[in-house]
């Protein structure tokens, strides 16, 4: 019996990847660590193991991946904090003998890449290679799920999208095919020691988007380019922080400026014009995309452009 623990179970990512694993009979197999266990009550009556762990005090993570075969190494939301943190998860994981971790990493981590972003997911694979335990590294590309339903209704409000990206293009990934892409390599063989760069099936840039958001709710969005100081300008005036604070979001999105600043100039440079078919090499059926989410949505986008403009 391989016992899975899955670090940041009661986040977005945790919850799907643990439904998907119960689904497969595997419940009784997981260790779901959280910092605040009674949001996982549910998951103790699905017959998971909850613990109680936190990144940012590593001496409760010792016990909490005891036992542990394999992990999945969700990574932290906090950009610049991260580096600690994975540390400490890593190093109890490799104390424990967990023998492979699966970490979801960024799908561009090389030095060129200038998204703050992409220094964390660089450090912690390096810490995972150097740990002695196999390895897999999931490279997300960028969440369409974020543009889509986090950013795009104060897009189709304001009827703008402001962007310093110069027409610099991504292939936007549907955050579940990137959790199903992990519970592939948690329930398979063969994916020990390999990176997988996992993106959506085209190469978009905000211009193709917002044409497509306009159409779906069926209000234009302007495609507005800036600079880097115009976007500091921008998230300034929206009081989001420049840096990352804890426990703070504003329109519930723990945003902070220089890594969204950082991320527009790494599409600009063309450091996440990345496109594979990874997610059908893993899942056995192709990647969903950004123009399918957004169908998937229609009705909320409609909805909030009709709200919106009453």
């Amino acid at each position: 019996m391989t016992k899975i623990v899955i670090t940041g179970a009661s986040g977005q990512y945790g919850r799907m990847a643990t439904d998907r694993l119960i689904a497969k009979g595997l419940g009784e197999d997981l260790i779901l660590i959280t910092r605040t266990p009674s949001k996982l009550e549910d998951r103790k009556r699905q017959g998971c193991d909850v613990r109680y762990g936190d990144f940012d005090k590593p001496e409760t993570l010792v016990d909490a991946v005891d036992g542990a075969d394999k992990m999945l190494l969700i990574s932290g939301t906090r950009v610049g904090a991260r580096i600690p943190q994975h540390k400490a998860a890593v190093d109890a994981a490799a104390a424990a003998g967990v023998s492979h971790i699966i970490y979801t990493s960024f799908v561009n981590v090389a030095e060129n890449n200038p998204a703050i972003v992409a220094i964390d997911h660089r450090e912690t694979e390096t810490l995972i290679k150097a740990s002695g335990c196999a390895w897999t590294f999931l490279r997300d590309a960028h969440y369409a799920d974020a543009m889509i339903l986090n950013a795009g209704p104060g897009f189709i409000a304001s009827g703008v999208w402001l962007t310093s990206t110069k027409g610099g293009r991504e292939a936007m990934v549907w955050r579940e095919d990137c959790v199903d892409c992990a519970v592939a390599v948690l329930t398979q063989e063969g994916h020990e020691n390999k990176a997988y760069p996992v993106t959506g099936p085209n190469r978009e840039n905000f211009e193709d988007v917002a044409a497509m958001l306009s159409e779906a709710c069926g209000k234009k969005i302007k495609l507005v380019e800036t600079d880097d100081d115009g976007m500091y300008a921008h998230f300034d005036a929206l009081g989001i922080p420049r840096e990352p604070v804890d426990d703070q979001s504003v329109a519930g999105i723990p945003w902070n400026s220089d890594d969204m600043v950082s991320f527009e100039r790494a599409i600009r440079e063309g450091a996440l014009d990345i496109c594979t078919d990874d997610v059908e090499k893993l899942t056995g059926r192709k990647a969903r995309s950004v123009r399918d989410l957004i169908e998937a949505n229609k009705e909320f986008l409609r909805q909030v452009a009709i709200d919106t403009s009453a």
